[in-house]
């Protein structure tokens, strides 16, 4: 387990991040992970939990995917919002984003959940909490990654050029206030869990409309297509 002093993270996150590292509630962020996982199963295993951050330099961040929680059942979670390892069953929000990228841009439905190929293209796949206990879902919701988390957003807000949010659902909905939408884009609309999906998320068009504005921005779009 990282401590405050010696966080295993990407540098340019590391760079960008340093003053949450010394601030007093990422030290109590850490003792509550220590005391978690001494009697505990804690999602995503610890080389994981800064997946997102290792996988997609600030530098190279394009588009913004916030998530609420890791997964909470075994094998799942793997420190990317939405996404599962390949042999794991495509979740069911994540089989909607399949269904609205399909109907928006005519791309086949994947039969694998791993989105590790958009990180690697510079979308920043974030979840809110970046742990949780296993079956207990929204049990680190308090734990103080909500700080870490909407600075990581900010720092994306005030260091990179031209990037698209995508903020999905009330709670994702309520962190447009950290990002200056006058140098970035904001896409709002509904979750795609189930329960919500078509209540605004289906044909929200947020995958054309991303990759429009990067290109209208001299940035090649994104690959949606992870086969």
């Amino acid at each position: 387990m990282a401590t405050a002093t010696n966080v295993q993270i990407e540098p340019s996150w590391k760079e960008a991040l340093e003053p949450e590292f010394s601030k007093p509630y990422f030290g109590t962020l850490i003792r509550f992970l220590k005391e978690e996982k001494a009697d505990k199963t804690i999602y995503p295993p610890g080389s994981l939990i800064f997946n997102a951050y290792n996988t997609t330099p600030i530098d190279q961040v394009k588009v913004v995917i916030l998530g609420q929680d890791p997964y909470h059942n075994p094998g799942q979670a793997m420190g990317l919002s939405f996404s599962v390892p390949q042999d794991v069953t495509v979740p069911p929000s994540l089989r909607n984003i399949y269904k609205e990228i399909h109907d928006s841009l005519g791309l086949p439905i994947p039969n694998h959940g791993d989105l590790t190929k958009w990180a690697e293209q510079g979308v920043f796949l974030l979840n809110a909490m970046l742990t949780v206990e296993r079956n207990k879902p929204g049990s680190h919701k308090r734990s103080g990654w909500q700080y870490f988390t909407d600075a990581s957003i900010k720092a994306v807000s005030d260091k990179t050029e031209h990037t698209v949010f995508m903020l999905w659902g009330a709670f994702a909905r309520k962190k447009a206030e950290l990002v200056d939408s006058t140098r970035h884009l904001v896409l709002e609309s509904a979750h795609p869990s189930p329960f919500s999906a078509d209540k605004g998320f289906f044909g929200n068009d947020h995958f054309q409309k991303a990759n429009e504005y990067l290109r209208q921005h001299g940035k090649a779009p994104i690959d949606w297509g992870v086969q």
